[in-house]
């Protein structure tokens, strides 16, 4: 038997997953599959198809990221939602729970309620992560591949050092939302890499939640939502 999938929706074109966090997108190289490889694996089984099973990757999520991720099951239908991923017109929202690195300490920053956050992204090749920094700042010279990133968030809850947000993507930048969340002195909670001295369950607290796009075929608006992990926080999974 294989891997058992959370599947949100599947037909002839499309397949959308609930991904676990700790599962790379691709494989890497090594006995770890990958979600897609997981994914050809147990379509094969389910339909009993011979030889290999076309599985487009169109977008991906980091191996800690949990949440909604679409495949096209045919190279029509890859290509149409790559597009839409290019032209920015599939809707991306993100939950994260973050918490203030200086909560136990004076002089940590507040976070707003709501607010959009741009700032310039690039990779710090010794540190081996993504940085980001304020747009009206000078461009940090030990920065590669310098490019603007934007997202929109809202707080949905929490309290004291630790809040629930809402995060729209306005750019797509590897590793946006942490970097940019850490840059605001609130990283993701578990992101030890961007900054978090907490502990998670499994990965960190960021979840794909939402996906709205246009099916690449009938061209209809689909919308997918996709639930939180059980080992989430109380006070998260009661806005589930």
């Amino acid at each position: 038997m294989t891997a058992p999938l959370n599947i949100l929706y599947e037909d002839n074109h499309l397949l959308v997953l609930n991904k676990p966090a700790l599962v790379p997108t691709m494989g890497t190289g090594t006995d770890e599959p990958g979600l897609v490889g997981v994914a050809r694996d147990n379509i094969r089984e389910r339909y009993q198809k011979p030889g290999n099973v076309f599985l487009g990757i169109v977008s991906r999520l980091d191996a800690w990221v949990t949440g909604a991720i679409v495949f096209g099951r045919t190279s029509k239908a890859a290509a149409r939602l790559s597009e839409q991923f290019r032209n920015r017109t599939i809707e991306k929202t993100y939950w994260a729970v973050v918490q203030a690195e200086n909560s136990g300490h004076s002089g940590g920053r507040d976070l707003p309620p709501a607010a959009t956050l741009r700032h310039w992204i690039g990779k710090d090749e010794n540190r081996k992560r993504m940085q980001a920094t304020e747009l009206d700042a000078p461009r940090p010279r030990h920065l590669t591949q310098l490019q603007e990133a934007h997202l929109e968030y809202r707080v949905l809850g929490g309290a004291g050092p630790v809040r629930l947000v809402e995060i729209r993507l306005i750019t797509g930048r590897k590793h946006q939302i942490r970097a940019q969340f850490a840059a605001t002195g609130w990283p993701v909670v578990g992101d030890r890499k961007y900054g978090s001295s907490e502990s998670f369950a499994a990965g960190i607290a960021l979840h794909s939640r939402q996906l709205a796009l246009l099916h690449p075929t009938g061209r209809n608006r689909l919308d997918f939502r996709a639930k939180l992990p059980e080992y989430w926080p109380d006070f998260a999974k009661k806005m589930d």
